[in-house]
């Protein structure tokens, strides 16, 4: 018998069995856990209303058995029902399942389940796992019960609440949703189109591009989904969570983005329509020496530091953007437009005409990090109207804060999206600069430089004290190497 789901006893249903778990593991490993039980019991409901339908339409229990009439293959011994019935070694009857699962469906399916200690008494003992099981029991999910939406939000509410609950750890798979939503409506994805996240996380920003296509009523099963994600865990997530949303052309791929990139083509990056992103900031643990000599051409800006790769993504993502079509929205910390140890590769950057449009947001949007970051909007083919230009959106005020939390509003992200879609300067918020103003100011990219508050005022620079600091250090930097230069020509004179 169906019984539809509220969203609210979705959401109550699926926080209470990450409730069970307190006190047995680290709020941080809930996901590795709960996740895989919530896949493992929509996949065995969604079958059995499948086969209710066969048998409805055809009368035929043989047809149950046709993989045309299944989403995914659930091999006898290996339903739900068959792991509710174990009473001990209850660890091992859901690897068991888990396993045969993925092999019925390797194409689908390889990996999804990930490596959680299942077997380890110590720390799940059966009686925690039958509670576990008997809790998701309370619910049917099957595809009437929970349509595909409303299952995905309740999945996105549970990434959240674990982001709230596990701390440091927060951002490694989740970004904050509103921004994301900014991104969406900037980049605008069409019908048919393929889109790309090298880091995709839990496939938020993927899951957001197919959201927008459904609010406005689009087209949205034809649209390609890639992902590739460094973290086994979060990729199996991602895996989830796109096919508890209803998609099912998508590839996501576990493995470093900028060691082995997973789309290639005939030797070559693969090229998208449309690229999303949140690349980790400033990591100093990569391999600089293979990106040097990167046979994808993947530094045709230059090689960056060792101490920040920030740039290796970024061109990563440049040279992976369709030639005609290609646009992106990347989210950075500030110091990508300004700080000096990257000058080149930014003159590089702005000469080579594809930064349309950089957004300044404001603090406290990311999980325990009172930084502001930026997102940076690049197009391989700009209008013509835009060639030469770039937009600068000073956002850092368009936030709302409640309870420790911060968050865009709809009107907050229709003021800075309307700003970009009309692409002019609007005083004290947007300003439209030239590659040669870019220039005279040294290449620098920073907000304040440009934005002013209003044309009466005199000039404040309002740059962050970090910014402000760099600038002075790089600028005393250089200022001493002129000095010895100058001692040089003098013959090592000294002024005293």
């Amino acid at each position: 018998m169906s019984k539809r789901i509220t969203l609210d006893e979705l959401k109550s249903y699926l926080w209470n069995s990450a409730v069970l778990l307190r006190t047995h593991i680290d709020a941080g490993s809930y996901k590795q856990y709960i996740f895989p039980l919530l896949f493992f019991k929509r996949i065995s409901d969604v079958y059995d209303e499948e086969c209710a339908a066969v048998l409805a339409e055809y009368g035929d229990e043989e047809a149950l058995d046709f993989p045309e009439n299944h989403r995914f293959a659930v091999p006898k011994g290996s339903h739900w029902r068959d792991v509710r019935e174990a009473h001990e070694n209850v660890g091992v009857a859901i690897i068991n399942a888990f396993r045969a699962i993925e092999r019925a469906n390797t194409e689908k399916l390889s990996g999804v389940f990930g490596d959680g200690a299942w077997a380890n008494k110590n720390r799940l003992p059966d009686e925690l796992l039958k509670n576990l099981i008997e809790h998701f029991s309370t619910l049917t999910l099957s595809i009437e019960n929970c349509p595909e939406d409303e299952l995905g939000q309740g999945y996105e509410y549970l990434i959240r609440k674990f982001a709230d609950d596990s701390g440091h750890t927060a951002q490694e798979f989740y970004t904050n949703r509103t921004v994301v939503h900014l991104m969406t409506e900037m980049l605008k994805p069409q019908p048919g189109e393929s889109i790309y996240d090298p880091t995709c996380g839990s496939a938020g920003m993927l899951i957001s591009a197919i959201a927008y296509l459904k609010t406005q009523d689009k087209e949205w099963r034809n649209v390609k989904i890639y992902g590739q994600e460094i973290n086994a865990l979060t990729s199996a997530i991602a895996k989830m969570n796109l096919f508890l949303h209803g998609v099912k052309d998508f590839q996501i791929v576990n493995d470093d983005t900028l060691t082995a990139p997973a789309f290639i083509e005939n030797g070559q990056l693969q090229q998208f329509d449309m690229i999303v992103a949140n690349p980790p900031y400033s990591i100093n643990q990569w391999n600089r020496e293979a990106f040097a000599a990167d046979k994808y051409g993947r530094n045709f800006l230059g090689t960056p530091t060792q101490g920040r790769a920030d740039y290796a993504f970024f061109q990563h993502i440049l040279k992976s953007l369709d030639q005609h079509t290609g646009r992106c929205a990347i989210l950075f910390p500030h110091g990508v437009l300004f700080r000096n140890e990257e000058s080149a590769l930014r003159e590089k950057l702005i000469r080579s005409d594809m930064v349309e449009c950089v957004i300044g947001l404001g603090a406290n949007l990311f999980y325990n990090s009172p930084m502001e970051a930026c997102i940076i909007i690049c197009r391989r083919s700009k209008h013509p109207d835009r060639r030469g230009q770039i937009l600068l959106i000073n956002a850092i005020n368009e936030v709302t804060r409640k309870s420790a939390q911060s968050w865009l509003d709809d009107a907050h992200i229709k003021k800075i999206a309307d700003a970009y879609e009309k692409y002019m300067t609007v005083e004290g918020f947007a300003q439209k600069i030239t590659i040669a103003d870019a220039e005279q100011n040294g290449w620098s990219l920073s907000i304040p430089l440009y934005v002013r508050e209003s044309s009466g005022e005199e000039a404040v620079d309002s740059r962050p004290v970090a910014e402000c600091a760099a600038s002075w250090l790089d600028a005393a930097f250089d200022m001493r190497l002129a000095y010895e230069d100058l001692k040089a020509l003098l013959g090592g004179t000294s002024d005293e």
